[in-house]
């Protein structure tokens, strides 16, 4: 058998990646691609590697020279593409039609980053003429693929012939292929000279094997490789999930952790840091965002009084009282700017307060107790000596899950008032607390009573909409929205977000099913976490479990393992200010019970791995 590797291309998408080098010598982690992939082909019993260069050609083969010449077994050959800046990967391959036809062939493309296992796996099957495909997903590019319950290949649908109406019953082509020497001399290179004839050069390969399925013989196979990594690079961002994906474990965290998001570009990965309400949107609101999606698009938003407006209505809170904002952040970087003196913080919380302030004016008050649980009480006898001007509260908190009942919030907003402090609650999880229908101070009538008060909610969170990036701040203090809605822009929400809140009250007895069904899934979620013996599950009332990771097992290990072995990702929070810094932590989100039930197996494998 041989490997032929088509390495002609100019890759200009990658920018400055490719302006001196071709794209298989851009580096993924520090591995150039080319190395990943010489050295899984040279454990294979490989004839020969033919390589056919074209961009940087010459720079491409003194590299490959100088590295594995001499000290690999298969022979290395070249083929050169003078004309890779006028032609596709069609002329490439026929370039080596010859060579072709001597030996069984490997076909791979020199773009591409997967697990060590795929080689294998295709040369392994016993299936002569194979090509690895995965299940379609969002970010993949290029040819597809259908088909049959045998694993025919019975079509191959190129990007103009692409239907999103089928694209669940689509593979992508991995573009890792195996062909008999029986296939190529009698099939493939025939139509392939047929084709070049035909249509020109400017074309690629898979056209032809497209034409020789359309003929019914089921010469191809496919072979789905399941959850088995591997990824296409094309460009920048190509480039920057693969960093993640193919991360080694000290890296690894780092690379997802500081996306701050998007694993949506991570299809196969369950999410188990990122905080929102797993049983709501429902369908029938989703479908009627679907059905105006066309004109959310296309057209502009309203500005600020407009979305006031919609807002009050949506929240029930008075237009002069309330604010939207294009998510909490950006409601809670204008207040943090806006804020004056000392400020009392409790921690650990939600750093993105903390981090918006001078360190120096801040007076934090650390629970001293294993739960990391705190009252009213607690917080009036503590800061009732410091002299503060603000004092914020998440409630419940994150991450510890602490909750404060909503009569006790109020006898520390009285509390506030009197010493004219401005109390700022954020409750972005106080949908999801026990008795959730009563426990959310938005509404003019408390607002009214504390004018010192304000209280600040994530829409992204309880509302389960991430992606339409909206929150809200209101107050009775109106001189405080009225300054922080000069802060914003005019149009600081999408559309989508806007027409969210415009039908939101149409859809509210479906939120109240869904937080009740979310509590009752978090009880069932809880007694599932406390089977796991190296895990001290704190109580919660909020859409998260701050867990103690209990020795000898590491939090930083599980948390790696989880990702690596299992495709999930949690939070270790083991260096987050004002947690014990010599014990270890862990923050896992509540999902739906399926993923919780998967989590809960990924997590008892881990025993017997330590």
């Amino acid at each position: 058998m041989q490997a032929i590797i088509l390495a002609a291309g100019m890759g200009r998408r990658l920018g400055e990646y490719t302006k001196d080098n071709t794209k298989c010598m851009v580096p993924v982690n520090g591995v150039p691609l080319i190395d990943r992939l010489m050295e899984q082909l040279a454990k294979q019993p490989l004839r020969r590697i033919i390589i056919v260069v074209g961009y940087k050609g010459k720079k491409l083969r003194e590299y490959i020279d100088t590295k594995y010449s001499s000290n690999l077994e298969p022979g290395i050959e070249f083929a050169e593409n003078p004309v890779y800046d006028k032609t596709n990967n069609i002329y490439s391959l026929a370039l080596v039609k010859d060579k072709l036809q001597e030996d069984d062939t490997l076909l791979i493309e020199s773009d591409l980053i997967f697990s060590d296992r795929l080689i294998p796996m295709i040369v392994d099957n016993p299936q002569p003429n194979l090509a690895l495909v995965a299940k379609y997903e969002s970010w993949m590019d290029g040819t597809m693929v259908t088909i049959d319950d045998e694993q025919n290949i019975v079509n191959f649908i190129s990007k103009e012939a692409f239907d999103y109406a089928y694209a669940d019953s689509y593979y992508k082509t991995v573009n890792i292929y195996k062909f008999s020497r029986e296939f190529l001399q009698t099939k493939y290179v025939p139509f392939l000279d047929a084709y070049t004839k035909a249509v020109g050069l400017n074309e690629y390969y898979e056209n032809v094997l497209r034409v020789i399925s359309l003929l019914n013989n089921h010469d191809m196979k496919a072979l789905p490789i399941g959850s088995e990594k591997w990824y296409e690079i094309d460009d920048k961002q190509d480039l920057d999930i693969a960093e993640a994906i193919f991360a080694d474990e000290k890296d690894v965290l780092r690379k997802y952790y500081g996306r701050y998001g998007g694993f949506w570009r991570f299809p196969q990965m369950l999410d188990f840091c990122y905080l929102v309400n797993p049983y709501f949107p429902s369908q029938r609101l989703k479908d009627e965002l679907r059905a105006n999606f066309d004109t959310l698009l296309t057209e502009y938003p309203s500005g600020m009084k407009v979305n006031t407006l919609i807002a009050s209505k949506c929240f029930g809170v008075s237009e002069h009282h309330i604010v939207p904002g294009n998510g909490a952040a950006e409601l809670i970087k204008i207040l943090m700017e806006e804020s004056q003196g000392r400020v009392g913080l409790i921690r650990p919380t939600f750093e993105e307060y903390p981090n918006r302030y001078d360190k120096s004016l801040q007076v934090t008050f650390v629970p001293q107790n294993e739960d990391y649980r705190y009252t009213a009480d607690d917080l009036m006898t503590f800061f009732d000596s410091k002299d503060i001007a603000q004092l914020m509260l998440i409630n419940p908190d994150n991450p510890s899950g602490n909750f404060i009942v909503k009569d006790d919030v109020l006898r520390l907003a009285q509390w506030c008032e009197e010493r004219n402090i401005r109390l700022v609650v954020d409750e972005s999880f106080v949908d999801f607390s026990e008795g959730y229908a009563t426990n959310s101070l938005l509404n003019d009538e408390t607002l009214e009573a504390y004018p010192h008060m304000a209280v600040m909610k994530s829409i992204s969170k309880s509302f389960g909409v991430p992606g339409l990036r909206l929150g809200i701040l209101a107050s009775a203090d109106e001189e405080l929205i009225a300054r922080i809605k000069k802060e914003v822009s005019i149009w600081n929400l999408n559309s989508f977000a806007e027409f969210f809140m415009q039908i939101y009250n149409k859809h509210e007895k479906d939120y109240q099913r869904a937080c009740a069904k979310f509590v009752a899934e978090r009880a069932d979620f809880e007694q599932q976490l406390k089977t796991i013996p190296f895990l001290r599950v704190m109580p919660s009332q909020a859409n998260y479990f701050l867990c103690e990771v209990l020795p000898p097992y590491k939090a930083s290990e599980i948390v790696v393992r989880m990702l690596k072995r299992h495709n999930i990702l949690t939070r270790d929070c083991s260096l987050k200010p004002g947690l014990n810094p010599q014990r270890q932590y862990m923050r896992i989100a509540v999902r739906n019970h399926e993923d919780n039930t998967r989590l809960v197996e990924a997590l008892k494998g881990n025993i017997l791995l330590h």
